[in-house]
């Protein structure tokens, strides 16, 4: 779509980089600017005008910026007029069409009726072309407005020396702003500069060299400027026919009387109100961004955050009201020496107002005052801020104020540990972040060009700062620290009182400073806005070239490779890794790189990146160069220190904060964590030594005794696909140092253990190719643990027979840190076992252990089966008292021994009569193994009532029905077929989130009429009551959106009509998205699809509900059959081997080896089984069913569907009723009846029928006698279909206490017929 933007200034330059922020490619973007410059910081041009600044320095962005966005400026070129039918603009060089446009036309200066102002000396000050003109003209000035714009203006002329004279209507200058006190220490200000006021005066006149006042007297002016005022500019939306009166017109979402027409900035008008300061115009570009770009956002509202006088010398804020209105108090004060002035507004005991002149360093603190109606404290005169702003609902008053400058990866650590410490409780937390993305997971970074989002990769769970009271600040950089006023300020001005400050600002990417290094095509590798650079530039590009060869080089290396680029490495050492590997092990590292097509030049001194004809070229000092069209550097990382140097912090010689043991900085106020802080000399680049610093900064605010004492630099990387590990002294420099080594040359795999003089202690190592012994290698050497006698067994190979070499966990000590990312030892664990945790997704979910890199997964398990083992906890899997197998279990059961029912299984394998648990899971696998229709007499007893009768229960015991529409096509006739069966049997419908329809309020009877008219219209069962394959969601995809890249349409057609009827141990959902904006959100579902250029993008094991978890990315560019063979394989494995009601996300985690493991065993077929499990679905897919249309041929099934056995109420009078034939009853089920008036359920157990009253206990629903019959402990039970209870057959109580739950009636069996007596007193409830 088109966007045309008339207007090139602050508001404009705000709404482009929101937009193109939120949906990079949505529009293409032309703004039109009648200045010849780029947009400028308007609020900067006193600062030019005087010479503290030069045009260049308020310059807002550069071409390149406007190029990498792919936005066309027309500078210098005016909009004459708009057509708003034809949607065009008409400028002084061209037509332009447009879907959506924004006016952001700003304001004209007012001019006064005064005869001579249109003489060439006289300027209005606007522009920069206005601040030229004023400049080239010297000799006395004199300006007309004492505003704040004639106030900058002429303290600005002041500075170059000529007499300047101040003319103003008021009786004091800012009279709007200021009060008279204010106003008169400003003209005393002014005067000490060289500018004289008049006061209560004007310009009567204009003459060639001077000026006429209104008193008569006359002033020398060789230049005069007009400040006195702007009015909106709406000329051109007038003549256009939009809705104008002081402004455009808007509404709070920024839309004018006119569609796809919008207005912002100083132009708009809001409910009569238009906009002079900055603030509120940035703040309307950022809504109008969301609302084009799609997303919802709260509409404007304007905040008063204050007025700073520009004047160099001269500190002044004004805040709220300045004019006194009735039942104002004011308090102020004023200090004669240090005339310094403050005053307070107060109405009904809230602050109103603010002047703070000659010490404005609380600004910050009373706009935020202000802002919350906090009750006001006389003490605020003298700064003792007893008070801090509320925050989401928490009372702050009296908190001390924490910043936090950096919401990173160890930013976001420190906060949770704050929380995990109640600190904010104790401390008002603002949190600055420059990026406009909250903390994200770095370490996974380069899986987002394997399509991960950026969502899934964020590190904020839920609500975190609303539930916690923590106020985060994201796109804003702190540009100041003052440490003497206590604050921070940010690049656009604010100022944030802090009493307790933390430094996370982490790091910046070294460069090397080779020629070259900034010409287009030139990228670093280290936010998510830097990868959207590169995969933009990727996408013309053939070949990439990263310079750096360590950690992050590998990985920016990788990031090409999943960009389809021919990658090459270049390395200034001779090794890769070099501080991380030795010789031999950087060069194995090196064939094993080499081997997956990745050129590596190592030993390369890059002197100059130039432009070649078809990209880029390398050069190097051996003479040798390489040609590319990309360069990624990736050579490393330096602190972050500028904020902290430029406040007077000490900083290490060769950068760095320094930090003491509780990582304070030289102000014991001021704390440093993370890559930015220096301690004994040493910079941390990894994350676990950052999340301890997080913990003791944490533990240092709270009050307790903890210090970092550095921390374990060992890493276990997969990089390019190659298993990397280092750790220790991994170079054998301590002396007197052993080194074992062994190398695999077939299978690329070195290792090497470094241990002391006397083969007793571990000191490092190094494992490339295979590092499954690394994190045992790693608690020996950290917990001291005795070497065996021959330490090479550590790395060799175990021979046959030979016990397993690896490290018991009981022989590490409580303390063994076994997640050096969240710090969780072995004792964390033990405890979180001995509090419940009994299976891996519990230990972590307690323990965050496992969570960061995920490197100490297998370790994890270890201790929690050790723990398990000391308690005495044999970890059963016996899916209950019936059988003594878990579910994986009796799914092989069940496919080796060619079991077909469950009376074969239970005989077999299992004892009693079964219950709600066994018999659906049996009745699942039957299904998932031979796929056999539900209600067969054998397996109709097995089945839950939404599965018996093939429509999902409601409370009040009708049924809903969805009929499928795969992907969520449907015909219009489709759509008025499924409206005139709702409204024949007057159904509620509901458009479900799967893209279907739901119908509610079906009869148990109507069942069969309603899916007739239903398959008559050409619809199916949707299989929306079992545990199998709901929906396969999908967007419109190439076939409509002018975004796709690929049919997902087609694809989820083809995808839900093959796995539809799939019965599985959960329900799965699918979705299909045609590319990455990911409409059809496939990244929540179990197995979801999103197209890219070269194919598909698989990711599984989302999902939604009350724990939402991102699918992982599993595999990139399928092709259609690929994609399917491995759903296939995956959805097949999973039916295997999960837990009963097990989503496919929790039985991903609950795998040793997790994601990484299923790649194995799916995409490289480790287990051998991969023919099998597509054999398996084939069979599934050939022997499908529509399970209403088999029922609807099937008389005897239909005579299931029935609230009453009996058609006509037998008679009340008599003992015995007579309802129905023994034989009516279904074997192992129930059915319903009436007793007279009276709702009843019969149930055939065996050889003997019991009756009960039909009604839910708890419920007025009467659907008893569908439930499930089964035993508990031998004793015959029905288990209630809604609500789950287990009801004795014989007495209708309940199983778990006794309790009466249900009527009992008695029965007898004569000649076939079941008789039940209507005596309520007669108790016995059973007859043969």
């Amino acid at each position: 779509m088109r966007l045309v933007i008339i207007g090139n200034g602050m508001a404009a330059t705000r709404l482009i980089a929101s937009l193109t922020g939120r949906a990079a490619d949505r529009f293409a973007i032309t703004v039109i600017g009648d200045e010849p410059e780029h947009a400028y910081n308007r609020i900067q041009l006193s600062p030019v005008l005087g010479g503290e600044k030069q045009a260049a320095d308020i310059c807002l962005q550069g071409d390149e910026w406007y190029q990498s966005r792919g936005v066309t400026v027309l500078r210098g070129e005016k909009a004459l007029a708009v057509n708003v039918d034809a949607r065009e603009v008409q400028t002084t060089a061209r037509t332009l069409g447009w879907d959506a446009l924004v006016y952001a036309t700003g304001s004209t200066p007012s001019i006064p009726p005064i005869p001579g102002c249109d003489a060439p000396h006289v300027f209005t000050f606007r522009t920069l072309a206005d601040t030229r003109a004023i400049q080239a003209i010297v000799g006395p000035a004199v300006v007309l407005g004492g505003g704040v714009l004639g106030v900058e203006a002429a303290a600005a002329l002041a500075r170059s020396g000529d007499e300047v004279t101040l003319v103003h209507r008021g009786p004091w200058l800012m009279e709007q702003q200021l009060d008279r006190q204010a106003g008169m220490l400003l003209e005393e200000a002014l005067a000490a500069r060289g500018v004289r006021c008049e006061l209560v005066s004007g310009i009567a006149a204009v003459n060639g060299d001077s000026v006429t006042l209104l008193n008569g007297r006359s002033i020398a002016a060789a230049r005069v400027v007009l400040a006195t005022g702007v009015q909106p500019s709406v000329t051109l939306a007038q003549a256009s026919g939009i809705r104008c009166a002081r402004g455009i017109v808007v509404d709070r979402q920024m839309q004018t009387s006119e569609p796809d027409v919008y207005a912002i900035g100083e132009c708009c008008e809001i409910d009569g109100q238009t906009f002079g300061l900055v603030a509120p115009c940035l703040a309307q570009a950022d809504i109008l961004a969301a609302r084009l770009a799609g997303d919802v956002t709260a509409p404007f509202t304007l905040t008063d955050s204050g007025m700073r006088l520009k004047v160099t010398g001269v500190e002044l804020f004004s805040l709220g009201r300045a004019a006194v209105q009735e039942g104002d108090v004011v308090w102020s004060a004023w200090d004669p020496l240090t005339r310094h002035y403050r005053r307070l507004l107060i109405n009904q005991e809230a602050l109103a107002g603010v002047l703070l002149m000659g010490d404005c360093r609380s600004a910050a603190t009373f706009t935020d005052l202000l802002a919350t109606a906090a009750p006001a404290h006389a003490d605020w005169l003298f700064d003792r801020f007893t008070t801090q702003p509320q925050v989401a609902g928490h009372n702050a008053m009296t908190k001390p104020t924490l910043v936090v400058v950096g919401h990173g990866m160890v930013g976001h650590h420190f906060l949770e540990d704050c929380v995990n410490r109640n600190l904010h409780q104790q401390y008002q937390i603002v949190v600055f972040g420059e990026e406009r993305y909250a903390a994200y997971d770095r370490v996974h970074l380069s899986e987002y060009f394997g399509g991960r989002s950026a969502a899934s990769l964020s590190l904020v769970e839920g609500d975190f700062f609303v539930d916690n009271g923590i106020e985060l600040r994201l796109s804003q950089q702190v540009v100041a620290i003052d440490r003497d006023a206590r604050v921070v300020r940010t690049a656009s001005g604010h100022e944030t009182h802090w009493d307790k400050l933390v430094l996370a600002t982490g790091s910046y990417p070294f460069v090397p400073p080779v020629p070259g290094n900034d010409l287009p095509g030139c990228f670093v590798y280290r936010t998510l806005d830097d990868l959207d650079n590169i995969a933009a530039h990727a996408a013309g590009s053939r070949r990439g070239v990263v310079i750096g060869g360590g950690l992050l080089g590998l990985e920016a290396a990788n990031a090409l490779k999943q960009l389809g680029l021919e990658t090459h490495l270049v390395e200034f050492a001779p090794n890769l890794m070099a501080v991380q590997l030795d010789n031999d092990g950087a060069a194995m590292l090196r064939k094993k790189i080499e081997a997956l097509g990745v050129g590596v030049h190592t030993s390369k001194a890059t002197t100059e990146i130039a432009t070649a004809d078809s990209g880029l070229v390398l050069r190097f000092a051996d003479g040798e160069q390489l040609e590319t069209d990309m360069v990624v550097f990736s050579a490393g990382i330096r602190p972050q220190d500028a904020l902290a140097r430029s406040s007077g912090l000490a900083i290490g010689e060769r950068g760095g904060i320094c930090i003491d043991d509780g990582c304070r900085t030289s102000d014991p106020d001021v704390l440093a964590i993370g890559e930015c802080a220096l301690w004994e000399g040493k910079i941390f680049g990894l994350v676990a030594p950052g999340y301890q610093m997080a913990r003791v900064a944490a533990a240092a605010l709270a009050g307790e005794d903890k210090t970092f004492t550095g921390a374990d630099m060992s890493t276990k990387l997969k990089l390019l696909g190659v298993d990397v590990a280092s750790f220790g002294d991994a170079h054998g420099r301590t002396p007197g140092a052993l080194s074992y080594q062994w190398t695999h040359g077939p299978q690329q795999i070195y290792k090497k253990i470094v241990v002391s003089h006397d083969g007793k202690t571990l000191l490092g190592g190094v494992l490339v190719g295979d590092a499954s012994e690394y994190a045992t290698l790693v608690q020996m050497m950290l917990n001291g643990i005795a070497l065996p006698k021959e330490p090479e067994t550590l790395i060799l190979p175990a021979s046959s027979g030979s016990a397993p070499k690896a490290l018991g966990v009981a022989a590490l000590p409580e303390s063994a840190q076994i997640c050096s990312c969240h710090n969780v030892s072995k004792g964390d664990i033990c405890r979180a076992v001995s509090a419940g945790a009994t299976d891996i997704g519990a230990v972590k979910q307690c323990t965050k252990a496992a969570t960061g890199c995920g490197g100490c997964s297998a370790l994890v398990k270890q201790v929690m089966e050790f723990q398990l083992a000391e308690q005495g906890v044999e970890v059963k899997k016996d899916i209950c008292e019936h059988f003594p197998y878990s579910r994986q279990e009796i799914y092989h059961l069940v496919r080796v021994n060619h079991i077909r029912t469950f009376d074969q299984l239970i005989s077999r394998y299992g004892q009693g009569h079964g219950c709600e648990i066994c018999k659906p899971l049996v009745g699942s696998v039957l299904a998932s193994c031979w796929n056999e229709y539900l209600l067969k007499p054998a397996h109709l007893p097995l089945q839950d009532t939404n599965d018996r009768y093939f429509a999902n229960i409601q409370k009040d015991g009708t049924y809903s029905i969805v009929p499928r529409m795969p992907a969520g096509e449907v015909t219009a006739d489709g759509l008025i077929a499924i409206g005139q069966i709702a409204k024949r049997y007057s159904l509620y419908s509901k458009i479900t989130g799967g893209q279907r329809i739901d119908l509610f309020g079906a009869t148990l009877e109507q069942l069969p009429e309603i899916w007739q008219a239903l398959v008559e219209a050409g619809f199916e069962t949707g299989h929306a009551y079992g545990k199998s394959l709901r929906t396969v969601k999908s967007c419109v995809g190439s076939t409509w959106c002018r975004y796709g890249v690929q049919d997902s349409t087609g694809l989820a057609v083809r995808l839900e009509h093959r796995y539809k009827g799939l019965r599985a141990p959960h329900k799965i959902k699918m979705a299909v998205s045609g590319c990455t904006r990911e409409c059809a959100e496939a990244q929540s579902k179990d197995v979801g699809v999103i197209a890219t250029d070269k194919g598909w993008n698989l990711y599984l094991c989302g999902n939604g509900g009350m724990k939402p978890r991102h699918a992982d990315l599993f595999a990139s560019d399928l092709d259609d059959e690929t994609l399917i063979r491995t759903v296939d394989r995956f959805l097949m494995f999973y039916i295997r081997t999960a837990d009963r009601l097990q989503r496919t996300s929790t039985w991903m985690d609950n795998l040793e080896g997790g994601l990484d493991y299923l790649r194995e065993v799916i995409l490289n077929d480790s287990l051998g089984i991969a023919h099998e499990l597509e054999q398996e679905m084939a069979r599934v897919v050939e022997t499908y069913q529509c399970e209403w249309q088999t029922t609807l041929s099937n008389p005897n099934r239909l005579a299931l569907f029935r609230t009453t056995v009996n058609e006509t109420a037998p008679d009340e009078s008599k003992r015995w009723q007579e309802i129905c034939g023994i034989d009516d009853i279904p074997e192992q089920a129930g059915i319903g009846a009436r007793l007279g008036r009276k709702p009843i359920a019969l149930f055939r157990f065996g050889k003997t029928v019991y009756a009960l009253d039909d009604r839910e206990p708890g419920g007025e629903a009467n659907v008893l006698s569908r439930g499930i019959l089964g035993d508990a402990s031998g004793e015959p039970v029905v288990i209630s279909p809604l609500y789950k209870q287990r009801i004795r057959l014989r007495d209708g109580c309940q199983v778990e206490n006794g309790e009466p739950a249900v009527r009992a009636w008695p029965v007898k069996i004569e000649n076939g017929k079941v008789w039940v007596g209507s005596d309520a007193l007669v108790m016995r409830a059973e007859a043969s």
